[in-house]
Parts: structure tokens; sequence; C-alpha cells
């Protein structure tokens, strides 16, 4: 028969021990060890179980919710050897998902511009969504929308006419960013569905506007990279909604409205966070090309925003 996991709220908190310092070098270890093979042989039911036993989230699938008990598990063992120091983290995570004039097809000549700037701030303390920003933005190559563009974010022809070219809205942004006090009061990194938002949309967007690329935006959390890694998943299941799914969320919103976006990635980001993940900068631009950023990295913040130069 399967063997018995006996992992409880008492176990969780550190208050039956029973792992001798003979076995490993460090007991608590060999005890997370021990409890990560019982929980690979429960049930979804019995995932399920366990987890309202200790009221943490029970839906998602099974992968999910063996992730979620065993870093729930490690991180009460770990808080009872040694204590979390939470100032090395983001307070703020920006979360940012741009919309850009498209045509069907994309030929490869066609020059996306920014349509759309949405920002959801995160409280990393809180979880909660603090507040949102969010501003059209006035193209100047291809001023009139594609019908395709039009129908696939709902933002209409009349919509950008009224609104700001981008060097406006990107001061709006700055001014925004720092009336809340991020990256001076608070500690704070963005974060994006993808690579494209600041590799390709920000950075074409940039040149088009004949501005520097904004040093806020240098270095990025790709969730897609962080939910990937952290559940072990294959990237080609890291797009929105399949997350949102696996998870056990449904879409809330409009489909490409970049609010609706930022928002939906945000509630994945709140729950990966609550599973015990901790998100980080994984890319960022350097000299206009997209790198790779390692998990050994020292955690920083992003910088103090601020207007960038105009391109000479």
């Amino acid at each position: 028969g399967r063997q018995h996991c006996r992992l409880n709220d008492q176990e969780a908190n550190g208050k039956n021990s029973t792992a001798s310092s003979n076995d490993f070098s460090d007991p608590v270890y060999k005890e997370i060890a021990i409890t990560n093979g019982c929980i690979n042989r429960m049930t979804r039911e019995e995932l399920r179980s366990k987890l309202a036993e200790f009221k943490l989230e029970t839906r998602g699938v099974k992968d999910v919710l063996k992730k979620r008990l065993k870093n729930y598990y490690k991180k009460q063992k770990l808080m009872q050897k040694e204590p979390i120091n939470g100032d090395s983290y983001y307070d703020y995570i920006c979360v940012v998902d741009f919309e850009a004039t498209c045509e069907e097809g994309n030929p490869p000549e066609f020059i996306h511009e920014i349509i759309e700037f949405p920002i959801v701030l995160l409280n990393t303390h809180t979880l909660e969504i603090e507040d949102t920003f969010q501003q059209y933005v006035k193209p100047e190559i291809n001023p009139k929308l594609s019908n395709f563009c039009i129908s696939l974010t709902g933002i209409t022809q009349d919509i950008v006419d009224k609104a700001d070219t981008f060097p406006q809205v990107l001061q709006n942004v700055v001014e925004w960013m720092r009336q809340r006090e991020l990256g001076t009061k608070y500690s704070y990194c963005m974060l994006t569905d993808g690579s494209w938002d600041m590799s390709k949309f920000l950075n074409i967007q940039c040149r088009v506007s004949r501005i520097k690329y904004p040093s806020f935006a240098k270095k990025w959390i790709n969730i897609r990279k962080s939910y990937g890694n952290f559940y072990k998943v294959p990237r080609n299941q890291t797009k929105l909604t399949i997350m949102l799914e696996k998870l056990g969320m449904n879409y809330d919103g409009r489909p490409h409205s970049g609010l609706d976006d930022s928002k939906n990635i945000a509630r994945i980001a709140v729950r990966m966070l609550q599973d015990g993940c901790e998100l980080r900068v994984n890319e960022r631009m350097h000299a206009g090309q997209l790198m790779t950023v390692s998990s050994s990295t020292p955690l920083e913040g992003a910088p103090a925003p601020q207007m960038p130069r105009y391109r000479n």
C-alpha cells in the first residue's frame, strides 16, 4: 500500500520534528525531502483536502496543487529554522501589457506603434492591486488603424485620434510613478507577459518617437518564464489563458484590452507569490538587444523613473 503522508498543521508549523541530525547535515531539509515524496504520492483530492486544511487555495491542476503544498510546507519549516528577510524583495510590481497597431498577418515590414499604455500596480506585501494607469496613444507612422486592429483590441479610430502622442504619454507615466514614490521610497520592478512588450514594442516605439529607451524599463520579470520554471511546465503552456486555466481561474474582462490583460497577468502573479514563487527580474535590454538575467544575480529594484532624453 501507499505510504501514509503524515503532514498536519503541527508538523508544518514545526511543532512535531522527528528527523535525527545524524541522518542529514541539516534535519530540516531531510524533513522537507521526505514530505515532498509524500506529496508526490497524493491524489488530487488528497492534495485539495490538505490545502483546505491549511486554508490555502484549492483550485488548479494537480501539478500546481503539489507545488503549492510543497512550498507552503518548505516555507513553514525554513521560517522556523531562519526567519525570512522581507527587505530584499520588491515592494511593488508594475504589470504592463501594451496594445499596438497591427494588421492581419502582420507583414514583416509593418512597424508596430503602441496605442495603449496600461500599468497595474501590485503591492507584493498585501497582494492587492493598489492602483492602475491607462492612457491611449496616437500613432504617427500608421495613424489609421486597420479593421483587424480595431476588432482585436476594441480600440477605435476616434479613441487614438483624441489621444496624446507617445512622448507625452510616457511623461504622464513617469509622473504617475513618481507620485507613487516608486524607486525612491518603495522598491519596484516591471513585469510583462513575455518578452515582446519591452524588447519589441517599447524598443520600436522609442525609435519611432526619437527618444532614448527609458531606464526604468531596462529590466523586467517575464512571467511566462517564471511560471514555466516554477511549475515545471513547457513554454507552450505559458500563454495567458492557459496559465489562468491551469491555476483554476477564468479570464476576467475583454481579451486584448491592455488594462484587462494586465489585471489578469497580475492575478497570476498574485497566485504565484501565494504559492511561494519569488518573482524576480529574468530579462533585460542591453545595447538594444534582449538578454537573459541569471537567477543568481542580486535582487535589485528598478531606478526612480525619469523621462528619457531625445535622440540626436
